[in-house]
């Protein structure tokens, strides 16, 4: 990690995950450094999870040359533990993705849930007038959704998952607004959603999904998903042949960016389509 200490004084940033390669915050965090005219840097680390907690007390002492970063798959529980101040948000969520130094100790956050819902209201505002929302999945990816969503003021908040008992743990987490079904009860649930967000994998580099049908849902209904590759995912192709609004994944990778940039840099960015167009350029170029 030689070439990344704060030797000059430039403020440094990190992305770490295992692997880190496919990370596209670098080529996210670059943009706004050259339009800001900063001169410091954001790059891509790997840190195996044997070595994560010696790579956070590299951090908290000095010597890594970091300002702070962001954490993703498989860390983002270890951050959240090995860290000084996590907030309600991420003490909620027992997971990090975006951590800074303050006062020499190691604040952390998650801004996953701010990202996906500043990526609906900007791609389609007024999706949060609903009552009800479908959340499709039970993982660790929907944890942050179903908080954001539930701290919108959604009043009923409907997790389908495959395994039906770990949409339960899930509504234990999450209060009393988050109720837990098995796929089988899919349609019922439906009626009346004025938003339905899959958490899953399905349709993932374009796998198959299974056919949906959306039309017990609301007039004016909105469906997304949180995976981005490909940008219309063919549960999102399935929406929009019905006749629903549709927002892409993408949006919620660029917005939940902003509030680390501004930890770290000291300006609070902008996400515009200009870095909408790099990221998709370069997900064209290495899918």
């Amino acid at each position: 990690m030689d070439d990344s200490r704060e030797t000059s004084g430039l403020p440094h940033a990190f992305v770490t995950g295992y692997p880190i390669k496919h990370s596209r915050s670098p080529l996210i965090h670059g943009y706004w450094l050259r339009k800001f005219g900063l001169a410091g840097t954001y790059r891509a680390h790997e840190v195996s999870p044997a070595d994560f907690p010696a790579f956070i007390a590299s951090l908290k002492d000095g010597s890594a040359g970091f300002r702070g970063g962001n954490v993703t798959i498989p860390h983002k529980e270890a951050a959240f533990r090995l860290a000084d101040r996590p907030d309600e948000l991420s003490e909620e969520l027992g997971a990090a993705n975006t951590l800074w130094l303050e006062d020499g100790r190691l604040s952390v956050t998650n801004t996953d849930g701010r990202g996906f819902v500043a990526n609906l209201d900007e791609r389609s505002p007024g999706w949060d007038r609903s009552s009800s929302a479908v959340i499709f999945g039970a993982g660790g990816a929907s944890r942050a959704v179903i908080q954001a969503v539930r701290d919108r003021g959604v009043n009923d908040i409907h997790v389908v998952n495959r395994t039906v008992e770990r949409a339960r743990e899930l509504a234990d987490r999450f209060g009393p607004h988050v109720h837990a079904h098995p796929v089988g009860a899919l349609n019922e649930v439906m009626a009346g959603a004025g938003l339905f967000v899959n958490t899953t994998s399905l349709g993932m580099d374009g796998g198959e999904v299974p056919s949906i049908d959306f039309s017990p849902m609301m007039s004016g209904a909105v469906v997304t998903d949180i995976v981005y590759v490909p940008l219309k995912t063919p549960l999102l192709s399935q929406a929009e042949e019905q006749g629903f609004a549709i927002v892409d994944g993408l949006g919620m990778l660029l917005h939940q960016a902003v509030p680390g940039f501004e930890k770290w840099f000291g300006r609070r960015p902008v996400v515009d389509e200009a870095l909408r167009s790099l990221v998709i350029a370069d997900m064209d170029r290495h899918p």
